[in-house]
């Protein structure tokens, strides 16, 4: 949103766009939603909203397009769908990632791209698969670079896979291989999904799982002579075994510590999404069929979990954020406030673990307040370890606020004079002595004077 916002109005982020506009511009997409505002003239909340409710159509009719090509059977289908849908929020193992993102992002519209893309390989009609894949990179490349190399997995047979063309989209790894900067290093430790030693055991069950379910899929398919389903769910494993062991040899060891932000990992989020989709499906044909109470029996307890697993999640904000609908998220007022109220130049400290604390849901107060921010320590680092020169900067503005919970006004006259500040977010009870025009039970906002 902020990469969204800043092409509407180029005044804002004057301090901070340095940390965001880079990622921003690997994707075409902040182009497109900022011209869905300019040529709609609807307000920018409202058009979020619609481009997130049209990202998960899009997203389940490519599912259905590929559960059409894999099932015969009606009841199959829906099933296949139908568990998608209501495993979207579904963690992928121990990558940070979603079936699909709660807030907007283009790597819906990227994965949607590349699902009609494997439905095209099925077909045999790499031509039509090849175009799907573009505009999946112009949306997200990294999404898509991880759709090239499934699609390639799909084409080439056993003996043959290292002569592949297709092989020489992996990144060439010489430049790579050198050691980052301390600051650049401190950044990327952490994302801690990017180094497998520091996955949790559940996180690797929900990794090897599937892979092991998926040969059990092509069993049962080889044996009922639903031949695409077992080719499809034998190429998946072994997608994901490769990238498995590709994770293993490129970011374990010390030396290749640059490799991480390539995250080889991503792999499983194409694995988990196709297995949520035959395993739907074929659920649908031998269990479920025609019968209402096996259906309400499967699914009503999977949508009931997921619910409240969301609510667990995001336990201070509304399920479903309508546009136009005032916040009860009492960090989103705040920054809602400080939108109206602050000048754009305006330029905010906060907690660099802000995103982190009760109640604020991971909010980013950029995109909602519309001003600049000093770096933090959980959006952020996300840039630096893809564009190491803003490390130094992004180092040095979270280094001045570790001791954050003990700051003095002292500390926050440092602040503006170091680095400019002049408005801080503050959780409450406020314990110096600064002027705070807004105030709610949680935080305040406060201006910093020389």
């Amino acid at each position: 949103m902020p990469g969204i916002e800043k092409l509407l109005n180029p005044a804002l982020f004057a301090r901070d766009s340095q940390l965001f506009l880079p990622q921003t511009r690997l994707t075409l997409f902040v182009q497109i939603v900022a011209a869905s505002v300019r040529v709609s003239h609807m307000g920018l909340d409202t058009v979020i909203f619609l481009w997130q409710i049209l990202s998960i159509f899009l997203f389940l009719l490519a599912c259905w397009r590929l559960a059409c090509r894999c099932f015969s059977a009606t009841e199959a289908r829906w099933a296949s769908v139908t568990l998608v849908a209501a495993l979207l929020t579904l963690p992928v193992a121990g990558t940070a990632l979603y079936l699909v993102d709660q807030y907007l992002h283009p790597r819906t519209l990227a994965t949607a791209a590349i699902i009609v893309a494997i439905a095209d390989m099925l077909d045999r009609r790499p031509i039509r698969a090849a175009l799907w894949v573009v505009p999946a990179a112009f949306l997200h490349i990294q999404m898509a670079f991880y759709g090239v190399l499934f699609c390639i997995f799909l084409a080439w047979k056993p003996a043959k896979l290292l002569d592949q063309p297709g092989m020489a989209l992996l990144p060439s790894l010489s430049s790579l291989s050198e050691p980052g900067s301390e600051a650049w290093r401190e950044a990327a430790r952490t994302r801690t999904q990017h180094y497998l030693l520091q996955w949790r055991w559940y996180e690797w069950m929900g990794a090897i799982a599937p892979l092991a379910l998926m040969y059990w899929f092509a069993a049962l398919a080889q044996k009922s002579g639903q031949l695409r389903v077992a080719f499809l769910s034998r190429r998946t494993a072994a997608f994901g075994i490769f990238g498995i062991v590709s994770a293993v040899l490129l970011t374990v060891p010390p030396q290749l510590e640059r490799l991480t932000p390539y995250q080889p990992m991503r792999t499983l989020h194409l694995v988990t999404l196709l297995f949520v989709l035959l395993a739907g499906g074929l659920m649908g044909q031998y269990v479920l069929r025609k019968s209402v109470i096996r259906w309400l029996l499967l699914f009503v307890p999977v949508c009931s979990g997921m619910f409240y697993a969301q609510r667990q999640l995001f336990p201070g904000s509304e399920h479903v954020e309508f546009p136009g609908r005032p916040s009860t998220n009492k960090w989103v007022q705040a920054f809602v406030w400080a939108r109206a109220n602050t000048p754009e130049d305006a330029y905010f400290a906060l907690d660099p673990f802000h995103m982190n604390r009760p109640g604020e849901d991971e909010h980013g107060f950029r995109a909602f307040s519309q001003r600049s921010m000093m770096a933090d320590m959980d959006k952020d680092p996300g840039v630096v370890t893809l564009f190491p020169q803003v490390a130094a900067q992004w180092r040095r503005e979270t280094s001045a606020r570790l001791n954050w919970n003990s700051f003095t006004l002292a500390d926050f006259v440092k602040l503006r004079k170091e680095f400019g500040v002049n408005w801080a977010i503050i959780e409450k009870p406020v314990r110096v002595a600064l002027t705070c025009p807004y105030e709610n039970d949680v935080v305040a906002v406060c201006q910093i004077s020389e």
